[in-house]
């Protein structure tokens, strides 16, 4: 016969099953003679046959952890044949508290099973089919032997068996054992009770109750339940007695007695102490030393925000950068209580750190930006060496910083350092600081070898025209091809003699412009004055061309003379700003509080007309007045006068904006 999914070898090996009261799968030990065979309990002896009726010496002894076998038509195992054979299994285990139990069978062709020698099951006939039955019966507590002997006479061999408590609350009323073995570790650093004890025999154990009571008390509460052999608990930190105790609970609902008592004497929740709070880049932290005893804390902000943790440390991040607060920290007992309040002083978040730091390959050149939301920024500071990690314990580098605004609004700062050595290697970080001139974290590290000095400029700008609208100056060049192109800056001026017959283009720095910039818009007063304009490019080593040589490509263009035939008198109250507005097609104009006025007249230059037009009034303390619709691609001129109380009008002040077409506004 074939023994399906079983192995052997020389020697018995024990095997533990994983949970009381379950039966493993099929795991055989190694086969050995019967003297030499030991099984673990609750493993089955099992011994092989070669007859009906368990005479002699077995053919063959090994371990089995459960009975369930469909030999068919085939020998059980080598050296039987595969009729008239026995086999049988035994095994001693403890039962706990014992109680009722089920004895499930199916067999071809009979099986007897005996409890302590006593016959509790007897299916003892040859069969040409499996016959099932199942046998319930009341075991005692401790420890008993089951045997199973099984016979096959002819035809097919196949038999199971089990034996499991039956789990019923209408049919188990029996108790399981009193958990032995407990103990409890208190400690004082955590405030936290460990309970331990001996693991229950019980098949249909369903987990432990863990009870507490004042030491003094008679009234037991349940802290919780485990199917483990160890419980935690916090009791409440006041320095009172406790005691504990523990109950096994099984599957039918039967609860056993209590364990021995187990005594422990709580520590006296106090107010955290060591509190310290400190401005890091996620936020503000707090830290603290564990005060025994304590399951929580409670964080409370100076806005009333609260906060809840269970270690002796929190970040805020919700908080803004660059914000003071202050906090106050209380340790929480597991039974509500609270200690003292420790408080912090004010602290606020780290600004931002800089980001996106770079240079130009071989430049000692840096750019970084500034994030959005970066606090209370005021400043920078470069820190530089020649080694890795860059240390800013040491005073930050000289260097020339320059800034901008970008299109979304952050800024971007540019650093030459001017004190490096050709050949070089550098690495660098930045910090920002507050007002407090407290630093935020470093940037991200940049490393940088120093090309030997370039002092090449790039080439002179061509292409360069000027166009004179009646929106301004369109001014338009060709795109430098200088690889290490770092800006262009725009000059304007007047066009002067030299001294010896020759005019000239006397200019001064009017614009920095982005090296994806070869176009600009200037707006000068359109009143027909010439003026001259070159640009000039610069690299990254600053190099420039027109600084160099004192020669660059000008353009010289007259504006439109669009000015109103009625001149604006200069002895007004008003001061005027118009500008467009950020909607289409309007025009924003804002002046100052003239006191004593009650109110304010706008006019606005009509070119047909050859007079200023009023265009409304505007209450005080009002200042403003949006010029809507307006055509874009010209120029308009207003006026904004006083009105008295008296009923007379201020001389008028006024001011001019251009409205570029869609296509062409800055």
């Amino acid at each position: 016969m074939n023994i399906t999914g079983r192995t052997t070898a020389t020697t018995a090996t024990a095997v533990a099953l994983a949970t009381a009261g379950s039966l493993l799968a099929v795991a055989t030990a190694p086969a050995a003679s019967a003297a030499t065979v030991t099984c673990n309990s609750p493993v089955y002896k099992r011994q092989f046959f070669a007859n009906t009726t368990f005479s002699g010496t077995p053919k063959k002894t090994d371990c089995d952890t459960t009975i369930a076998e469909n030999w068919g038509a085939k020998a059980p195992a080598t050296g039987l044949p595969k009729d008239n054979f026995s086999v049988r299994w035994t095994v001693t285990r403890d039962f706990g508290s014992g109680g009722p139990f089920a004895l499930p069978i199916a067999v071809q062709d009979g099986v007897r099973v005996y409890l302590d020698g006593s016959r509790k099951v007897d299916v003892w006939k040859n069969v040409s089919s499996t016959v099932r039955k199942t046998v319930n019966v009341t075991i005692p507590s401790g420890k008993h032997t089951l045997r199973v002997d099984y016979v096959n006479w002819t035809g097919s061999a196949n038999v199971s068996f089990a034996y499991a408590p039956r789990t019923a609350a209408a049919v188990d009323k029996v108790k399981p054992l009193t958990p032995a073995g407990a103990s409890v570790a208190y400690d004082t650093t955590t405030g936290k009770a460990k309970l331990t004890w001996s693991k229950n025999t019980e098949m249909d154990l369903a987990e432990y109750r863990v009870y507490r009571r004042y030491a003094n008390g008679t009234h037991w509460a349940k802290m919780g339940s485990t199917k483990s052999t160890a419980y935690t608990d916090v009791p409440p930190a006041t320095g009172a007695g406790y005691a504990y105790e523990v109950r096994a609970v099984d599957k039918a609902g039967n609860v056993s007695a209590g364990s021995a008592d187990q005594a422990v004497t709580t520590v006296q929740l106090t107010t955290p102490t060591g509190l310290a709070a400190t401005g890091t880049d996620k936020g503000i932290q707090l830290t603290w030393k564990p005060v025994p005893g304590a399951v929580s804390y409670i964080v409370r902000r100076s806005d009333e925000s609260a906060y809840t943790v269970t270690g002796p440390s929190f970040t805020d991040n919700t908080v803004k950068r660059s914000v003071y607060w202050s906090y106050q920290v209380m340790a929480k007992g597991s039974d509500g209580t609270t200690s003292g309040i420790a408080e912090t002083a004010e602290v606020r978040r780290l600004v931002a750190a800089p980001t996106d730091l770079k240079t130009p390959p071989g430049k000692t050149i840096l750019t970084w930006i500034v994030p959005k939301d970066p606090g209370d920024y005021w400043g920078h500071n470069v820190y530089r060496s020649t080694t890795l990690p860059v240390d800013t314990s040491v005073e930050p580098i000289s260097c020339d910083t320059r800034g901008k605004i970008l299109a979304d609004g952050r800024r971007q700062y540019t650093c030459t350092d001017w004190s490096t050595a050709p050949g070089a290697t550098y690495h660098y970080v930045v910090k920002a600081f507050d007002s407090t001139y407290d630093e935020s974290v470093a940037s991200a590290t940049v490393t940088v070898t120093k090309e030997t000095e370039d002092l090449t400029p790039p080439a002179p700008i061509t292409g360069l025209t000027a166009k004179a609208t009646e929106y301004g100056t369109i001014l338009d060049w060709n795109d430098s091809d200088a690889p290490d192109l770092m800006r262009y800056i725009l000059y304007r001026g007047k066009i002067t003699s030299d001294g010896q017959g020759s005019q000239v283009c006397s200019a001064v720095q009017y614009a920095r412009l982005d090296t994806n910039t070869s176009q600009y818009r200037d707006v000068p007063m359109p009143n027909g004055d010439r003026f001259c304009y070159f640009v000039d490019a610069i690299d990254t080593s600053d190099n420039s061309g027109y600084l160099q040589t004192g020669k660059a490509n000008t353009v010289v263009v007259a504006t439109l003379d669009l000015m109103p035939s009625v001149a604006t008198p200069e002895d007004s109250p008003v001061t005027l700003n118009a500008i467009p507005s950020v909607f289409d097609e309007e025009v924003d104009l804002r002046w100052d509080d003239v006191p004593g006025a009650t109110g304010y007249r706008v006019y606005r230059w009509n070119p047909g007309a050859g007079a200023y037009e009023q265009l409304g009034t505007v209450p005080a303390p009002y200042s403003s007045y949006d010029d809507f619709p307006v055509k874009e691609g010209t120029t308009y001129f207003y006026w904004v006068t006083a009105i008295y109380a008296d009923g007379t009008e201020s001389a008028p002040g006024g001011d001019f904006v251009a409205m570029a077409p869609e296509e062409e506004e800055d």
